[in-house]
């Protein structure tokens, strides 16, 4: 993919909802809505909700809120002990009429790249604080996706993938935990180990339809998946990749 360009940012349509922040940036967060960029600006009006940036079907971005701001899109959320990711973060919805559970457009992930380094650099944010929706409010989100392409973006230095060590340790609660996932519940144990396969090993999740979605990001029952071998070698992995950035 070549990614020597700047993506080009519309101004168009800021949106009202927005307050000052009380924490500094350290955080991008992605999500996906299943509108397209003026479709979504108008349902996250109506709703009194915001994000800093949308990327539309074709790559072009537009900006809603200045990243200076505190937007409204996290929600009740948390990740590695911090709360009110609002203020900490900035939002980039990505466009997908199935929220993620089908490819995103080339064009997009291109674009969504390019946006994605730039903020970075900005604020200088860590690659344990690159995060899904999913990731920060597992119980009741599934966005951007089991489809979103975090290896690709992994590999253009936009989050974390898989490396060559893996840990000894066992304690699943414990590498959750330390990840950045939500462990004070059996109930939210579950969600959280169902968001890290949704990001790191989505074949263990399942295909959902887009109200599903919207209704309940992970099965009642994920108990199974806390026993799953594949998903404790991935999840071993992965913690030693986040043990790099402490």
């Amino acid at each position: 993919m070549e990614l020597n360009s700047q993506p080009f940012v519309y101004n168009a349509f800021p949106l009202p909802h927005f307050n000052e922040r009380e924490q500094p940036v350290e955080m991008l967060v992605f999500h996906s809505m299943a509108h397209n960029a003026a479709e979504g600006i108008s349902r996250l009006d109506e709703l009194n909700l915001s994000s800093h940036y949308i990327v539309d079907f074709d790559g072009t971005i537009w900006q809603c809120i200045d990243e200076k701001k505190r937007a409204w899109h996290a929600g009740i959320s948390s990740w590695q002990g911090l709360t009110d990711i609002n203020s900490r973060s900035i939002g980039i919805e990505i466009c997908h009429n199935t929220l993620g559970q089908s490819a995103f457009h080339r064009r997009q992930i291109k674009s969504l790249i390019l946006l994605s380094r730039d903020i970075i650099n900005r604020w200088h944010i860590a690659p344990d604080k690159i995060v899904a929706h999913s990731d920060i409010a597992p119980d009741r989100k599934a966005d951007p996706g089991k489809a979103f392409p975090w290896q690709e973006l992994a590999a253009a230095n936009v989050g974390i993938w898989y490396g060559a060590r893996f840990s000894e340790e066992t304690d699943i609660v414990k590498m959750l935990s330390f990840i950045g996932y939500q462990t004070s519940s059996e109930q939210l144990i579950q969600a959280s180990a169902y968001a890290f396969c949704r990001r790191f090993l989505p074949k263990k999740t399942k295909t959902m339809p887009t109200r599903k979605l919207l209704d309940c990001p992970h099965p009642k029952d994920c108990s199974s998946l806390l026993k799953d071998s594949e998903f404790l070698h991935a999840l071993q992995n992965i913690y030693m990749q986040y043990q790099l950035y402490r």
